[in-house]
């Protein structure tokens, strides 16, 4: 099931579940190397008179974690809003809400990364100019880390990444604290929210469940359709 490109508003019957597959689908092309044949000047074109993507990937400002990349989608498929970290802040909130509310897109993916270069910071307690606010959003999942008792520094990679994934959840929970125009959606089944997790040496996706939150979509990996 691909989502094939649109120059119209997405259809009603496609459901959050239905946007994560088609995102699983983008990521098994992209790690397998099986780019999908598109005319990019053609697509503006299609794509000059109004947009309709079908989700809203939160991602990374990291030069390795491009979401039209990884997920294999083009012009007009997916908003991609990045920031540091994955970071909750009002702006990013912003688009989200515009993602959803008035453009209609029907999933949200949070998606963290590993080796993330803002996580090692939060985890070294690193103060730098504004990016010292920026580096605080990420702390309450350098504390909500558990499992790695030693060595609880950015040159940890088990560390580091275990902050990054729980970092992904905790902002994909923040959406639904501080957005009551995105919980609406939620709560009505319109929108999905999921945080994921990128592998930067194998390019592969890991979708994940919070238990309790919901809106979720159900824990899948990226894989064949």
């Amino acid at each position: 099931m691909e989502m094939q490109h649109r120059t119209d508003r997405i259809p009603q019957d496609i459901t959050p579940a239905d946007a994560l597959q088609y995102l699983k689908e983008g990521n098994f092309r992209f790690i397998n190397n099986l780019q999908t044949n598109r005319n990019l000047l053609e697509l503006v074109n299609d794509t000059s008179h109004g947009q309709w993507p079908f989700a809203a990937i939160l991602s990374c400002m990291d030069s390795r974690t491009s979401a039209e990349l990884i997920f294999e989608q083009g012009l007009g498929d997916i908003f991609s809003i990045r920031i540091a970290g994955n970071v909750i802040t009002e702006d990013i909130l912003g688009c989200l809400e515009y993602a959803t509310v008035v453009a209609g897109s029907r999933l949200i993916v949070v998606l963290g990364h590993s080796n993330c270069g803002a996580v090692k910071g939060a985890c070294d307690h690193v103060e730098l100019g504004n990016l010292t606010g920026l580096l605080a959003r990420i702390q309450p999942a350098v504390m909500m880390e558990e499992s790695v008792t030693e060595n609880r520094n950015g040159s940890n990679p088990n560390f580091v990444n275990a902050v990054s994934y729980l970092n992904a959840v905790y902002s994909a929970q923040q959406i639904l604290v501080q957005s009551a125009e995105i919980k609406k959606l939620v709560q009505a089944g319109s929108v999905g929210i999921i945080p994921a997790m990128y592998n930067v040496s194998s390019g592969k996706v890991t979708f994940y469940e919070q238990q309790g939150t919901p809106g979720l979509v159900r824990q899948t990996d990226a894989r064949s359709a």
